[in-house]
């Protein structure tokens, strides 16, 4: 059923206020980044803006929001894909690429600093991490099982921690080594990833 004009049109109007505070947080940092400008390129009036967002927290949380439904999405995929290598190969590699690019990065990297320096923001980025960690911990669980593994839950934060590290680590590998090998560096994850959901017993 299709939504009402209306509401595609609001929805349309907060994609294009999201899409525009991202650019102005890269380009100027949190802090740097006024409402005038992100609606200047917005191309909307302030009080616009508003209409759709309380403060920049709040777009934040609408950023954080859409970043956490694409990994809820690749997670459930790696539930199908990890039976196979070249499976497993193919969405790492896309989850990679998307990390590795550049303005993704930034802007990452700007609300976990934003998130150690202001409060409201590190509770956004906390839930939106913890739900993002019970689902992974959920699809790995499963995967482990399928492979003949029982794990308490201590071994299965673990790979959760694991996993997450070595994907928040290429967000910064891509900004201090933009010449990474990045078909090399898929290749060796996958590996470890690999590994870790079907070898190791922890």
């Amino acid at each position: 059923m299709e939504l009402p004009n209306e509401c595609k049109r609001a929805d349309s109007r907060r994609h294009q206020i999201l899409a525009a505070a991202a650019r102005c947080f890269c380009e100027h940092g949190f802090h740097g980044a006024s409402i005038a400008q992100i609606s200047k390129v917005a191309g909307m009036s302030p009080g616009h803006i508003y209409h759709y967002f309380d403060n920049k927290d709040a777009i934040i949380g609408a950023i954080v929001a859409q970043d956490l439904e694409h990994r809820l999405a690749l997670t459930g995929i790696l539930r199908e894909v990890a039976k196979t290598r070249s499976g497993l190969r193919a969405h790492v590699g896309e989850a990679i690429t998307k990390q590795l690019d550049p303005h993704a990065a930034a802007l990452k990297v700007e609300i976990i600093a934003e998130a150690a320096r202001n409060p409201k923001v590190a509770e956004i980025v906390r839930e939106a991490d913890a739900i993002g960690r019970r689902g992974l911990a959920a699809v790995i669980r499963e995967i482990r099982l399928r492979s003949g593994h029982t794990d308490d839950e201590r071994i299965i934060d673990g790979i959760v921690e694991l996993f997450s590290a070595l994907f928040g680590g290429v967000i910064l590998r891509s900004i201090t080594n933009p010449a990474l090998d990045a078909e090399a560096f898929i290749s060796r994850l996958v590996c470890v990833i690999d590994a870790t959901l079907h070898e190791n017993k922890g």
